[in-house]
């Protein structure tokens, strides 16, 4: 008898799926006070309750020690995942600014430099032996510019007056020595005070400034230059030369004479 009814709990009780509190709450009203009838199968009924109460409460601790086991073989979370390090910064080197193009000559020839008045100075060593490169209050000297190329060249004439002259013709010639040919002139005295003519004769290029009627030229250092290209290679200025007539208070004066090769 004893074997059977074991025998029928065991089997209830594997295939009773119970509810923690609502059998808790019955084991409490079991202890309290007698429980409420309820149909039971035939074979519990002649079971005193508190065997039954003790059945359920040992299903209960059951259930309970299959959840603890449960929790305590679920398997341990996961080790958090370090990031990688991120990769240490490349440096970019700076770049190097351009260097500025280097400078080039001017192609035409450069402005003459600011002149102050001086005495007269004795005659240079290079005028012609026929030349007269003082006279009165003038003085002169004529040289080819230091900027001059082998196919460019300038004529420069320095004329000093002691007194205001009046009148002025200044005459450069530059010979015929193979492609001479005009390129400009220039002078330090105001453009509008002269007539200014460029022309070939006699075998040569020749430049002539005439002072206007009216005109004065005032005591001190003043410079008349005429430019030009020739053939290729080194030009002899042997067959150049100038000019200046003036008028001044104290009378007339000539002054001529060739020019020294660049320094």
């Amino acid at each position: 008898m004893n074997e059977h009814i074991s025998r029928q709990l065991r089997e209830a009780a594997g295939a009773h799926q119970p509810d923690r509190a609502r059998m808790l709450a019955r084991v409490q009203r079991g202890a309290a006070g007698p429980a409420p009838r309820h149909r039971t199968r035939s074979g519990l009924r002649s079971w005193p309750r508190a065997a039954i109460a003790g059945l359920a409460a040992a299903g209960i601790l059951a259930t309970g020690g299959l959840a603890m086991a449960g929790i305590t073989q679920a398997p341990p979370p996961s080790e958090a995942t370090t990031a990688p390090a991120p990769p240490s910064p490349v440096a970019t080197p700076t770049p190097t600014r351009p260097a500025p193009p280097a400078a080039t000559a001017p192609a035409t020839a450069p402005a003459p430099a600011a002149v102050t008045p001086t005495s007269p100075h004795p005659t240079p060593s290079g005028a012609s032996a026929g030349s007269r490169t003082q006279n009165g209050p003038l003085w002169s000297a004529g040289s080819i510019g230091s900027h001059s190329n082998a196919y460019w060249s300038e004529s420069d004439l320095v004329l000093r007056t002691s007194q205001p002259l009046t009148s002025l013709t200044v005459e450069l010639r530059v010979a015929q020595t193979g492609g001479v040919r005009d390129t400009g002139n220039w002078r330090t005295l105001p453009a509008d005070d002269f007539t200014v003519t460029v022309q070939e004769a006699g075998g040569a290029l020749v430049y002539r400034w005439v002072l206007k009627p009216g005109r004065t030229v005032p005591p001190g250092e003043h410079q008349f230059a005429g430019q030009y290209n020739h053939a290729t290679g080194v030009r002899a200025a042997t067959g150049d030369g100038y000019r200046v007539e003036a008028q001044s208070t104290g009378g007339p004066a000539t002054v001529w004479g060739g020019f020294t090769p660049a320094g």
